[in-house]
């Protein structure tokens, strides 16, 4: 792979990013993020574990698994109002939208992160994402289900839980990924994420780790330093789709991929995560199933990358290259 800068093109977003891995020496003067400390298994004040209150004012139950609940502050609302603006399509154009927001507690113990859970617990969590999915889409043509690891990635509360949004509009990056697969789709008769997996899988540079159901890769067109893009190697379009098969397989390599993470540099690893299935209820062939994960660490536990300046005005750069981010997850999985 050339040392000079170049651009690299993502398909699935249709935006390019700016490679410079003749800048990867430069010394660092910038931000020193804080290593966090050991959590228990319990806090009197966290308003996520069993039997506590919750900053709303409700109570948790005494969970003993996976919990679900509607956000006590969500940021969308079942009902719809419109909203101020000209109503025309000008220049002040706005419209009303609807939706609803849903919290997931993935374990009782506010310190079992979603690395360090058995393959019986993944799976309740991967059994919760496809069930909540399900019966969300029957009144939402989108469900984003996300987690912000850490409270780099702005996360308020250690506990280990993720969010489900859930909203009768499409969002911009939802948007522009159904409009790419499904223009592929019509070209080449085959998914795009599908074909992009099976052609890392020949070349296995930028790959992590992979099982005969998943792929977790540093995708080619990576922004984030250690940005992973985990794929299903069979057509797929959505979380309820999933068999057997492929969620006992997804459990294991969440718990490689995530392990790889914290031990690389052996710390808890921020990220914020989410899943992009097929939006609506109807299973769609051009869509492929899949999950980013953006961790911003860069050179240590202390040092993460920020997106400034040429990033938020021109387009998204970064130094170190794809590959050698590979290889250094590959390290830390062996």
């Amino acid at each position: 792979m050339s040392d000079h800068p170049h651009r690299r093109y993502n398909p699935l977003s249709d935006r390019w990013v700016l490679v410079s891995p003749q800048r990867d020496q430069r010394p660092w003067q910038g931000q020193v993020e804080d290593v966090p400390e050991p959590e228990p298994q319990y806090r009197e004040d966290c308003y996520l574990c069993p039997g506590n209150p919750r900053a709303g004012g409700q109570q948790n139950p005494d969970y003993a698994h996976v919990f679900v609940f509607d956000n006590d502050f969500p940021a969308l609302l079942p009902d719809e109002v419109r909203p101020a603006g000209d109503g025309t399509g000008g220049l002040f154009r706005s419209d009303p939208v609807r939706g609803r927001c849903r919290v997931i507690c993935y374990s009782p113990r506010h310190d079992l992160t979603l690395g360090r859970m058995s393959k019986p617990e993944l799976l309740a969590v991967i059994e919760t994402w496809a069930r909540e999915t399900a019966l969300l889409s029957r009144d939402y043509p989108c469900v984003q289900i996300f987690e912000n690891r850490g409270a780099t990635m702005g996360c308020s509360n250690a506990h280990p839980h993720g969010q489900i949004w859930a909203m009768d509009a499409l969002p911009g990056e939802i948007k522009v990924e159904e409009q790419q697969q499904a223009a592929y789709f019509e070209k080449h008769a085959t998914p795009l994420l599908l074909d992009y997996a099976r052609q890392e899988m020949a070349q296995g540079e930028r790959s992590v780790c992979a099982n005969k159901h998943w792929l977790a890769v540093v995708p080619w067109w990576a922004t984030w330093p250690f940005e992973i893009l985990l794929l299903p190697l069979e057509p797929v379009s959505s979380l309820p789709a999933l068999s057997n098969a492929q969620r006992d397989a997804l459990a294991l390599i969440l718990q490689q991929l995530l392990g790889t993470y914290d031990q690389l540099f052996a710390v808890p690893f921020p990220y914020s995560m989410g899943w992009h299935g097929a939006p609506g209820s109807v299973a769609a062939p051009h869509w492929q199933l899949h999950a980013h994960f953006y961790p911003p660490l860069l050179r240590s536990a202390t040092v993460r990358k920020h997106m400034v300046g040429f990033e938020m005005l021109g387009e998204s750069q970064r130094d170190l290259t794809p590959e050698r981010a590979a290889e250094q997850l590959r390290r830390a999985l062996s």
